[in-house]
C-alpha cells in the first residue's frame, strides 16, 4: 500500500481536529507544513477558494484525484 493515502488521509484528519470548516489556505500551509509528498501537494493546491466542511473537502480532493487519474496511487479520503 502507497504511503500517500495515509498521509493525504492524515492531513485531512489534522485539518478537522479543531474545527468543523477549513479554508482551502489553511489545508494548503498544512499541506505544506507536513512536508508531504508532491503528489498530494499538488492536489491539495487544486482545491477552489472557499470554506469546505469534512464532507465537501473529500469530494473535492476525491474529484481532484480521480479527474488527474492518480485514484490507483493515492486512494481516497474520507
Amino acid at each position: 500500500m502507497p504511503a500517500e493515502p495515509t498521509e493525504l488521509q492524515r492531513l485531512v484528519n489534522r485539518a478537522f481536529a479543531g474545527s468543523s470548516m477549513v479554508d482551502r489556505l489553511e489545508v494548503v500551509l498544512l499541506a505544506e507544513s507536513l512536508d508531504l509528498p508532491y503528489r498530494v501537494r499538488a492536489i491539495v493546491t487544486l482545491l477552489p477558494p472557499g470554506r469546505y466542511s469534512r464532507q465537501q473537502l473529500c469530494d473535492q480532493l476525491n474529484s481532484a484525484i480521480t479527474a488527474h487519474g492518480y485514484g490507483t496511487t493515492l486512494g481516497t479520503v474520507e
